[in-house]
Order: C-alpha cells, then sequence, then structure tokens
C-alpha cells in the first residue's frame, strides 16, 4: 500500500472502530466516540476527513439497514439506502468545516458539532460524542456539558495528547464510582415482550391484559406506571372510558403512549390516565424521520404521517412532578433532552417500541443515551420499552 494510502486507510479504520464500540449500547463506552473528533483533525485532506467522518457515523448506526428490513417487512436495500441518506448530513457537516488551519479548527468543530445537535442536521444527529459528557462528568450538569464541549475542542488541536490524558482520568474515575441514576420514589416502568403486536392489536383482550399488568404493579406499592410507546394503539373515546373505569376507586396513574388521528396525520403521544379522568400529556418533537414524519406529504398535496412539534412542550407536569418526555427517536438525539433540561424537570421519562430492532443493538443504545444525559444532569429516570 502506498504511504500517502495508509494514513486516510488507518484513520477510516480506526474511526470505524471508535463508532461500533462507543454506540455499542454499553454506556460507560460512550466516550470511546471522543476518538472521532482527534480522528478528524488528524485528515491532512478533506477527503479523508469525509471518508473518516462516514466511517464513524456508518459504524455508530449500523443497526438501521436491519432494523428497517424487518420494520416494511422487505429485504434490506431500503434500509442500506435510508443508512447512507441519514449519513449524509453528518458528513457534509463535517466535510465542509474541516480547515487546514489548526488554529482555526477548534472553532471548525464547535460549530460542526452545534450544527449536528440542533435542527435541520440535528434531525439525523445520532451519535454525537458530546452524550459521553454524562459518563465523564455524572451530576455536573450544565458545567459538566461546557468541560465536555471544552474538551471536544481541545481534541482537535495540537495538544489532543494532554486533553484525551486528563478526560481518560474523568472517564476511569466515573467509571470506579459508577452507578445507574435511581428510579423516583413510586414510580415504575414496564418493559414488555409483545413485538410488532402492540399497539396494533386493539382487542379489548389486550386492554385488559396491560390493565392487569398496571393493577398488578400497583399492588407492589407503584403509584405512577409508566407503558411503552403505543402501548394503548389508538387513542379513542372507548379506549379511554375503559381505562378510566379500571382506575377508579385507585390512586394509580397510567402514562402511556397512543396514537391521536385526525383527517390531517397523526400524534405520537403520551397520555396520562388516573380513576378522575385522562389527558393528553404529551406530543412527540421528533418523530422517526421517513418511516413516521413525512415533510414531503403536504407539499404533495398528501395527508398521513406523524406530525412533529419540534420545541414544543419540553416539560410536562404529571400530579406534582415535572416530567421530561422522551419518546423512541428522541433518545438517540440531542436537542430535545437539552431543551428539556433547560426547564429542570423532576424526572426523565424514556418511552420506546423497539420490537422492529431485534437483533441489533438500537435499544441498547437509546437506553445508554438516556442514562448518560440523566447522570450528567443528575436526574432519575424511567425507561418504558416494549420488544
Amino acid at each position: 500500500m502506498r504511504r500517502e494510502h495508509l494514513r486516510p486507510t488507518v484513520l477510516t479504520a480506526v474511526s470505524t472502530v471508535a463508532g461500533t464500540v462507543g454506540w455499542s449500547g454499553h454506556v460507560l463506552l460512550l466516550p470511546v466516540a471522543l476518538a472521532f473528533p482527534v480522528l478528524w483533525a488528524l485528515a491532512r485532506t478533506r477527503w479523508t476527513a469525509a471518508v473518516v467522518s462516514a466511517g464513524y457515523f456508518l459504524a455508530a448506526s449500523r443497526g438501521l439497514p436491519q432494523g428497517v428490513a424487518t420494520f416494511y417487512s422487505s429485504d434490506l436495500w431500503p434500509g442500506l439506502l435510508l443508512w447512507l441518506c441519514a449519513s449524509t448530513g453528518f458528513v457534509i457537516v463535517h466535510t465542509v468545516l474541516w480547515t487546514k488551519r489548526k488554529r482555526a479548527r477548534p472553532c471548525h468543530y464547535l460549530l460542526a458539532a452545534a450544527l449536528m445537535a440542533v435542527p435541520p442536521f440535528g434531525i439525523t444527529g445520532w451519535a454525537h460524542p458530546i452524550t459521553a459528557a454524562g459518563v465523564l462528568f455524572p451530576g455536573w450538569g450544565w458545567w459538566g456539558l461546557v468541560a465536555a464541549t471544552a474538551g471536544l475542542m481541545g481534541l482537535v488541536t495540537r495538544m489532543w495528547p494532554a486533553v484525551a490524558i486528563v478526560l481518560a482520568g474523568f472517564w476511569i474515575g466515573s467509571a470506579a464510582t459508577w452507578d445507574e441514576p435511581k428510579l423516583p420514589k413510586s414510580w415504575e416502568g414496564v418493559d414488555r415482550e409483545m413485538g410488532a403486536s402492540l399497539g396494533r392489536d386493539a382487542s379489548i383482550e389486550r386492554h385488559r391484559d396491560l390493565i392487569a399488568t398496571v393493577t398488578d404493579r400497583a399492588s407492589g406499592g407503584a403509584r405512577t406506571i409508566v407503558l411503552p410507546e403505543s402501548a394503548l394503539g389508538f387513542w379513542t373515546p372507548t379506549v379511554e372510558r375503559l381505562w378510566v373505569r379500571s382506575l377508579q376507586g385507585t390512586d394509580t396513574t397510567v402514562i402511556a403512549g397512543a396514537a391521536v388521528v385526525d383527517a390531517g396525520g397523526y400524534d405520537n403521544v403520551l397520555i396520562a390516565i388516573s380513576g378522575d379522568g385522562a389527558r393528553l400529556l404529551y406530543r412527540e418533537r421528533m418523530p422517526v424521520p421517513g418511516s413516521m414524519w413525512q415533510p414531503w406529504r403536504p407539499l404533495l398535496g398528501q395527508s398521513g404521517g406523524a406530525r412533529a412539534h419540534f420545541f414544543a412542550n419540553p416539560v410536562v407536569t404529571d400530579a406534582d412532578s415535572r416530567v421530561a418526555p422522551l419518546i423512541c427517536y428522541e433518545q438517540l438525539i440531542v436537542w430535545p433532552v437539552l431543551q428539556s433540561m433547560l426547564h429542570d424537570p423532576d424526572v426523565v421519562v424514556a418511552v420506546g417500541n423497539g420490537w422492529w430492532t431485534k437483533g441489533t443493538a438500537i435499544v441498547a443504545i437509546q437506553r445508554a443515551n438516556t442514562q448518560a444525559w440523566a447522570r450528567l444532569f443528575d436526574k432519575p429516570f424511567v425507561f418504558s420499552f416494549n420488544t
């Protein structure tokens, strides 16, 4: 292999390993993703920076082709196409902002990180290295985010070995004392293994099974019980009456996923139900692009698809608690959780319906991301998923 090709090959191979290991679903491995800015800065050409960025992102999101194939009951080609399309924004941003001027690199990388954290590029801003802040600086809150950002900027300078050593010290110290965020008192998240039937089986028997699960958990002392995304299926007056009647005479509140449909499309939501009634608690800010959120439909004169309420309802109130809700895809990107944390919630509630991710690490990555953010801001969190 010619020497001019050896360096790009090695950088790309290492970035691929960093994407694979950092986003393996193990929360304490998230700081491995911090190798990416170092490799990006070590590139000597814009082309090399592009290939390094592609290697990292494609490795980090490697579960997407299989997941899409499962979701649509098709072969891998649609998933591979979506996988490549999703990487486009990440690669473009990091390619355009790469620079030979070493003094300008920290500012350029900071701009790239910011662009990948907020819309429009942040819509597919998965695998953001800043997520590792929760592992490096647990409990530091916004100061931890500032410290992690400063670390990312330092990793693209000539001083990167010293910065890496300092960050590794924080990583080791955090790993040695790591503990998971505690569940809030009287809250409980319920995981289910109902596959694709959850949310699609609208039978009375399915609802009664879920009610029986809630009753069982409530008998153990839980007062606020969280069910996964789509657990209630389509939210209708009939479903509402059934659930409210089942909870009458109890002090139990159920927070569960559902879909609210109208002529223009639908909202992916969380519903809060008690014996006193039910209310729409939260509308998802960022549904899954492509499979749920389809912004091209109105342009073609078509209806349907999930609505995106980008910056709406970052915190909702249930009883006496301020809740930061994150539905499925929102756990993979940056801005929803940071927007919620600006309002200082009492608890993070993360739900999802991940039956289509079987055989991939996607659900584990969602759990790791949520846990990292909860640890950064020292917030208890409740996790409820269907697989």
